[in-house]
């Protein structure tokens, strides 16, 4: 159950962590590519993002090290860090394979990925929310959407690899392209396993 010491250490972090996720889905979705030389700015920035997640996660860790009592089991509060932060490095990830493809046009099903993801992030920052002010039952509607949005990523890529394969018969094209997609559905198989923790923290505490 929920204990009294550093309760807002730990909750802060958590809350800083899915604060920096949001902002760093904001920047993925809103960034406009028009040639080359803004992919290096979009990879760079995406990489302070994930540098900065990285920072708040080894504080939280340093905390987490030195407390004899924390408000929910440790290794929640570890993995729902992790969880948060693997969503973060895909969409870096992706950032980065744009700059070393030199790929300067997304299509609707890249376009489609990014919005499922940014609107699961936004469900994951007012879960985190609802967890810092204890409302724990009140975090499953948001554990449901992102389940929704990763079921709806899983037909966008059993459908955009279908035409992929029918309307681009460039080989290197298409393995790039291919790459692009694998990452964004797996950023999005990274949300639902932040909602998975959070069911197990709910099971756990509520």
């Amino acid at each position: 159950m929920f204990g009294n010491k550093k309760k807002d250490v730990f909750f802060d972090a958590l809350s800083s962590i899915s604060v920096n996720l949001k902002e760093a889905a904001d920047y993925f979705v809103q960034f406009k590519i028009k040639n080359v030389s803004n992919l290096k700015e979009f990879s760079f920035e995406m990489k302070n993002y994930e540098k900065k997640g990285d920072k708040i996660i080894h504080g939280l860790i340093t905390e987490l090290n030195k407390s004899f009592i924390t408000p929910i089991e440790r290794e929640d509060i570890l993995h729902l860090a992790i969880k948060m932060d693997d969503v973060l490095d895909g969409m870096e990830q992706c950032a980065e394979r744009f700059e070393i493809y030199s790929l300067t046009e997304t299509d609707e099903y890249m376009n489609s990925y990014a919005d499922h993801i940014h609107k699961s992030t936004i469900e994951i920052i007012k879960a985190i929310e609802l967890l810092s002010s204890k409302k724990l039952l009140e975090i499953r509607q948001h554990t449901i959407k992102i389940n929704d949005y990763e079921s709806q990523c899983d037909e966008i890529f059993r459908i955009s690899l279908k035409q992929l394969f029918q309307n681009v018969t460039d080989p290197i094209k298409i393995i790039q392209i291919k790459e692009i997609y694998e990452i964004l559905e797996g950023v999005s198989d990274s949300c639902e396993d932040v909602a998975d923790t959070l069911e197990t923290i709910i099971m756990r505490n509520a």
